[in-house]
């Protein structure tokens, strides 16, 4: 335990194993759904379903431990929600999903090469403070609102004309669940109960699995629980198409991944590191440089294990905000990874709604930064604000910071005070324009 203590600077940051260990099992158990939902979306490329779930989890496994060990920071990783869609749309312009893994490994291999000279570092601390706060807080909206589309509090509006969402029945099991479960973890949070957050996400699974199943929803005895508790197939890994992929007809494909692939990443790792408060007294996240190459790295390994670029991932608030600080939660993540390769089919069967309380009430928490934006100034407030907005309204984490920094170098230009932008923003808000113009 000393050796762990010493590695993991467990008792310097604040923490126990025994906080660390609950924490990772929290960040595992919000991140749970990719085991099942990557699958399904990549097996619309043609990618089988059975490899694609063992080869998430081996993936999900081995960069966790790597994120926890070399960086020492509580942030797992997992095959990108968005990411993985992208691969399927570059499937189908390429024509093979080896060709689409292959660009995915490319951009890993980018990305990780911007990191060694500095580049992917230095556009953290170019952005403004304020702003980096609306990141944070942004994400947390963004993350309880997915916890509110999965428990069917907001749905969205099939018919034409506005509003583009509605309210859920409020008589859904999902919705019930979700409301009482959140209820509950306030209550448990107000009492300062350790593990609140793992507490409430668990009484809600079971709830919902026995609102499904009734008392008969054990799966111990199903006959198809013997073919998932078998022996992982991994027939995907090391079928991506380098050569294929370097064609130059294929860049914008590339140049389009990278930018999601980057800007993501720098939200959730200034969102966890404020969270976490692993930060100086300039607000850097602390060793940001091995975090961001391992998640570099990480992209490249989803793509060679043919599974869409393994990325940081923002549910590993749920961890933070039960106590974890330090590398072993990740590790922990990992190794539930790992294991879970074995039954991954049975870790996806947790209904998507189970996790929508830890969600909404890990948004809560991350939207902490808000109150310390200083809206007495509307230069940098009003693009932070920006940021905060759009994050969760445009469902994507890359086009709330896009827009933040075009709204926070605009205003700059206009003020007459261009020499206050550092140079990385202007080239960040370049390419962001570039970006969102021909994408469309």
């Amino acid at each position: 335990m000393n050796v762990l203590d010493r590695y993991f600077s467990i008792r310097e940051r604040g923490s126990s194993i025994a906080t660390e260990v609950r924490g990772g099992v929290a960040t595992f158990l919000t991140m749970a759904y990719i085991l099942a939902v990557n699958p399904a979306i990549l097996s619309n490329a043609g990618i089988p379903f059975e490899s694609a779930v063992a080869c998430t989890a081996l993936a999900a496994g081995l960069c966790c431990i790597l994120m926890g060990t070399v960086a020492n920071f509580p942030l797992a990783l997992a095959s990108g929600m968005g990411l993985n869609a992208f691969v399927v749309h570059a499937a189908t312009v390429t024509g093979s999903w080896q060709s689409a893994m292959g660009l995915v490994v490319l951009d890993g291999l980018i990305v990780l090469a911007l990191v060694a000279v500095g580049v992917r570092e230095a556009m953290v601390d170019a952005i403004p403070i304020d702003l980096r706060r609306g990141i944070s807080a942004g994400i947390g909206l963004f993350i309880a609102l997915i916890g509110c589309v999965n428990s069917g509090l907001v749905t969205k509006n099939e018919f034409p004309g506005p509003p583009p969402v509605s309210p859920g029945s409020f008589m859904q099991p999902t919705v019930l669940v979700t409301l009482a479960a959140v209820c509950v973890i306030a209550v448990l949070l107000q009492k300062k109960v350790t593990g609140a957050i793992l507490i409430g996400l668990v009484l809600a699974a079971v709830a919902l699995l026995f609102a499904e199943h009734g008392a008969g929803f054990a799966v111990a005895g199903d006959s198809k629980a013997a073919v998932w508790l078998g022996v992982p197939s991994l027939e995907i890994i090391g079928q991506a198409d380098l050569r294929g992929a370097l064609s130059l007809k294929f860049l914008p494909l590339l140049l389009s991944l990278l930018i999601v692939d980057f800007f993501d990443t720098l939200g959730t790792v200034t969102s966890i590191g404020e969270q976490s408060q692993l930060v100086d007294d300039r607000h850097r996240v602390l060793g940001l440089r091995r975090i961001l190459a391992v998640d570099a790295i990480g992209a490249s390994i989803g793509g060679w294990f043919g599974v869409s670029s393994v990325t940081s991932y923002i549910e590993s608030a749920a961890g933070v905000a039960d106590g974890a600080r330090t590398g072993l939660h990740s590790v922990v993540v990992g190794v539930l990874f790992l294991l879970a390769m074995f039954a991954a089919p049975l870790v996806g069967l947790l209904p998507p709604a189970a996790t929508a309380s830890a969600l909404i009430v890990v948004g809560f928490l991350m939207a902490d930064p808000l109150p310390r934006i200083n809206f007495s100034q509307p230069d940098t407030a009003i693009p932070a604000f920006v940021t905060v907005l759009l994050i969760p309204l445009t469902y994507s984490i890359s086009h709330g910071i896009g827009y933040g920094v075009l709204a926070f170098v605009m205003i700059r230009l206009l003020t007459f005070r261009w020499d206050e932008v550092h140079p990385l923003m202007y080239g960040a808000a370049i390419v962001f324009a570039a970006a969102f113009v021909l994408g469309g």
